[in-house]
């Protein structure tokens, strides 16, 4: 998968949030998006994802050299982010059957091997609101991360988690995202001290 940003811009009324970038993001390495607390990373992020348009600009994602229309980029793509909800009402098992429904597990994964991933075998039925915001937050990046997809987009992917659990979601980096296009959006150097290259938001002010 590659996606091609053409003088993207993003404005807020009058006040631009970003201007003027020009970044492509290939399929295979790992890319940082950075700068502090409201520069614009999540609206970049969001951008990319084709869940928002950008003011000014063009986006391209194509995958083995062919078009994915923006109505299409999201079967393409898994996103991990601290603000994006998971069903409250839903246990674990009825999560994963849900999420599961849109995307396809990677080869040779299953429900009970997601389960394993998280270590949560005796969480399995209660409901989510009931689970700590660390808990939640391990369950969204298992989600992403155990989706056959060729984009892995995860947003500040360690809030909520203690020491342990950034160690957890290191160790699924290691596994899970190799030959995949994987960013990053973070302002904590251990989220994204692995990858390859770097966007800083704060440049196109």
């Amino acid at each position: 998968m590659k996606i091609t940003l053409q003088n993207i811009g993003r404005r807020f009324n009058r006040d631009w949030i970003f201007r003027g970038i020009d970044f492509e993001f290939e399929q295979g390495h790992s890319y940082a998006i950075l700068g502090p607390n409201g520069s614009g990373k999540s609206t970049l992020v969001q951008i990319i994802a084709a869940s928002l348009s950008p003011s000014e600009g063009a986006i391209n994602h194509t995958l083995q050299g062919k078009k994915i229309v923006a109505e299409e980029v999201f079967s393409h793509l898994s996103f991990a982010s601290p603000y994006l909800e998971l069903v409250q009402d839903f246990s674990l098992d009825e999560t994963i059957d849900f999420h599961f429904k849109f995307k396809n597990f990677l080869p040779g994964f299953n429900k009970q091997k997601v389960v394993e991933l998280l270590g949560f075998e005796k969480y399995l039925h209660r409901q989510v609101k009931n689970y700590s915001s660390g808990m939640k937050q391990r369950v969204k990046l298992a989600l992403a991360f155990c989706s056959e997809t060729p984009l892995l987009l995860l947003d500040e992917p360690t809030a909520n988690l203690d020491t342990q659990g950034s160690e957890w979601y290191l160790d699924l980096i290691r596994q899970f995202s190799k030959d995949r296009l994987t960013i990053i959006c973070s302002n904590q150097l251990h989220e994204y001290e692995f990858c390859e290259k770097r966007l800083n938001v704060v440049d196109y002010k």
